[in-house]
């Protein structure tokens, strides 16, 4: 027997080694596997990279991408399904952007919509797809506020699951990611698994960080383009709408017997909330109108394209000017915001005689510069500007200002951009300044006066923006 020891002591090693060696050889089968997986997975991520860098060269659509972002996350992790929530216009709350087929529910569902589903599995998919969800609630509200992703084990049993309706049926892990592009929140990502597919790795919780930011830098920039887009479709339109306002002015300077008038317009923004326009009266009369709308932008443009329109139409119908500013007032009225008005001077010439009657609708004095004296002075006559009142204290308040000019005086009328245009220190040009530089054009005529008074502001401004629109309009006797 002992000649046997060595052999039988030979075969217990060779066992050990078998042991060992087929360990070894499992453990190297595992491995390999676990570095093909990773394999697949860097494969499958570098493939959603492409993708996403292909979205956001061709102006994908938000939808669009939303639908790339979560498929292809899903596709990566190998998740049973996910969701992109992104915060609306308010920043309040979550709206859902995409959720795919398989995606269990991230949020507490209604009872109602549970026992809906029993009957109907369209009605929880709808409710999942239309739900909003306040940006500072629930297990996605506090995942967004923390700015960190989080691998959740169960959804369920979220500290921030909000409890209420009936829980998710199947068990949900889920790994969930804030979305941050230029320091600024977006939303939500988040893609599912249930118990039975297996728990995710460490592995998948990285891959899924790392995706999610780039799925955040394309939202972001996404959204920028789209802001963008949207900006200079909105300032083509607004330069559209300007071009027509540019015809609703005068094209040129009026034939008027005995009378020479000028005009200009310089808007602050493309639209502007000033006019002006010439109207001929018939019988030699001629009427003479500046306005300004308060505000501006599209909604002062519009309010001045109305009261453009409703003057000219009612002008004609009474010859005391007073009387058919009324009109007007009573008909545009209704249609003004309580925040709106209208500031409004009308001068009817009557004839070439030097006769003309004004009407101010709480408009800035106009300038009066008498030749012989070479004086200019202020005229002011009582009125209330148009859509104040309905019509009962305008009518009493507003008087007709009869006046005769001389050859070699000169009228002017402006709007308040004028005087209240301000400098680099802030300081207004003034009333002092506009008359000064009114009464150094005037005696060369209406094109000197409006010549001289812009470019005395354009002086005084030095190169500071322009803060409100700037209306002139001047009337020669000749």
């Amino acid at each position: 027997m002992e000649h046997l020891l060595p052999y039988s002591l030979l075969a217990l090693i060779l066992f050990g080694l078998a042991i060992a060696l087929s360990r070894k050889k499992r453990e190297l089968s595992s491995k390999n596997a676990e570095l093909s997986a990773f394999e697949g997975e860097e494969h499958r991520m570098f493939a959603f990279l492409h993708d996403l860098g292909a979205a956001i060269d061709s102006n994908t659509t938000m939808t669009g991408l939303s639908r790339l972002i979560v498929d292809g996350v899903d596709r990566v992790v190998a998740a049973r399904g996910g969701a992109l929530y992104l915060l609306d216009d308010s920043r309040t709350r979550l709206q859902p952007k995409y959720l795919s087929a398989q995606c269990p529910p991230l949020i507490v569902v209604p009872e109602e919509v549970w026992l809906r589903a029993q009957k109907d599995p369209r009605a929880l998919e709808s409710h999942l797809r239309l739900a909003q969800v306040s940006a500072d609630e629930g297990m996605l509200g506090a995942i967004l506020s923390s700015g960190e992703a989080e691998f959740v084990p169960e959804v369920k049993t979220h500290p921030a699951f909000h409890k209420g309706g009936l829980e998710p049926g199947p068990d949900t892990m889920a790994l969930v990611a804030p979305l941050r592009h230029g320091g600024k929140d977006l939303g939500i990502l988040a893609v599912t698994r249930i118990r039975e597919d297996g728990a995710f790795t460490a592995n998948d919780f990285a891959v899924f960080r790392s995706v999610a930011e780039q799925s955040a830098f394309a939202i972001g920039s996404a959204l920028v383009h789209r802001e963008a887009s949207e900006k200079r479709q909105m300032e083509g339109e607004l330069r559209n709408a300007r071009e027509v306002q540019r015809v609703l002015l005068p094209q040129g300077d009026p034939v008027v017997p005995g009378y020479r008038i000028s005009g200009t317009n310089q808007p602050a923004r493309i639209i502007s909330g000033d006019y002006y326009d010439h109207l001929d009266l018939g019988d030699g009369r001629h009427g003479v109108v500046i306005a300004d709308v308060s505000g501006k932008g599209v909604a002062a443009g519009l309010l001045m394209a109305m009261c453009r329109s409703v003057l000219r139409s009612l002008a004609t119908v009474h010859d005391n000017p007073a009387n058919a500013l009324a009109l007007v007032n009573r008909q545009l009225f209704p249609d003004i915001r309580e925040d709106m008005f209208i500031s409004l001077f009308y001068a009817v010439i009557e004839g070439d005689g030097g006769a003309m009657k004004l009407v101010r609708a709480g408009h800035d004095p106009a300038l009066l510069y008498r030749a012989a004296e070479k004086s200019v002075t202020l005229l002011k006559p009582p009125g209330l500007a148009l859509g104040i009142d309905e019509g009962d204290v305008f009518e009493r308040v507003t008087k007709v200002h009869e006046i005769q000019m001389d050859p070699g005086d000169c009228l002017l009328f402006h709007t308040d951009g004028v005087k209240e245009a301000v400098d680099a220190a802030g300081e207004e040009f003034g009333m002092d300044r506009l008359r000064d530089a009114f009464r150094e054009g005037a005696g060369l005529g209406a094109e000197a006066s409006i010549r001289a008074v812009e470019r005395e502001l354009s002086r005084f401004a030095a190169g500071a923006p322009q803060m409100d629109d700037v209306t002139l309009v001047a009337i020669e006797k000749r």
